[in-house]
């Protein structure tokens, strides 16, 4: 078994990259793994670790790519008794094909790294906007550089400075949501010469009747989980 595997949040958690944790927690006999046998499936399929013989490995890499899109976690109970396939809360039944036989349960844990949120500004919107993301469990960067393919959101709260060249790189790269803090009139004047800007939220927020730097903060942060879960993205 890997080393590794000793501390198995380390490696991937050093970056922003996903992973299942698949734990085997019951073993019947004739099965090669353990209960407390261990693996650790990436997001290109590569398994680290052992939970089982070829057909376990088959089974838990297929379950655990799946759960890797929607941010899941669940039991896999790899059994010759399921002749079909079957699903119930918590749990998936897949056959067992290997001639050995035996019943496996093993518990698949998505890992899904927290969502991130990049804020252009140093004004008290922005300040605020780090501190409740902080809050919410969010990774909150400064908007620098072009972002990263798993961004989840782009705020400009820069009041006036180098706001369409942020919005611009924002859009091009996809991000799923992209606010500007501005009145209606003046976001209308900057989004005029932005390619895509009728894809900019402006003014950014839910219409809460905000008003201090944090309460604005928080009904960004509202519209975008509520954006999150229109899309249907895991929340990280």
């Amino acid at each position: 078994m890997s080393e590794f595997l000793g501390m198995p949040e380390r490696r991937p958690r050093a970056g922003r990259e996903p992973y299942v944790m698949a734990t085997v927690v019951r073993a019947g006999r004739p099965t090669s793994a353990k209960p407390g046998d261990r693996a650790l499936v990436r997001a290109d399929g590569t398994i680290e670790g052992f939970v089982g013989g070829h057909c376990a490995t088959s089974a838990v890499r297929a379950q655990s790519l799946r759960l890797l899109r929607s941010g899941d976690s669940t039991l896999l109970r790899i059994t010759p008794a399921a002749a079909e396939p079957y699903e119930e809360e918590g749990l998936v039944a897949v056959g067992q094909p290997c001639l050995s036989g035996g019943t496996l349960e093993i518990f698949l844990e998505a890992v899904l790294p927290p969502a991130l949120v990049r804020v252009h500004g140093e004004g008290p919107i922005a300040l605020a906007l780090r501190r409740v993301g902080a809050a919410l469990g969010y990774q909150v960067e400064p908007a620098a550089g072009p972002p990263a393919p798993d961004t989840a959101a782009v705020v400009v709260a820069s009041h006036g400075v180098g706001e369409a060249p942020v919005l611009t790189a924002a859009l091009r790269a996809g991000v799923p949501y992209v606010g500007l803090v501005a009145s209606r009139r003046r976001a209308a004047a900057v989004l005029a010469g932005v390619e895509g800007g009728e894809r900019v939220h402006a003014p950014a927020g839910l219409d809460l009747g905000s008003r201090t730097p944090g309460e604005i903060a928080l009904s960004i942060y509202a519209q975008i989980v509520a954006e999150r879960r229109v899309t249907g993205r895991p929340q990280g």
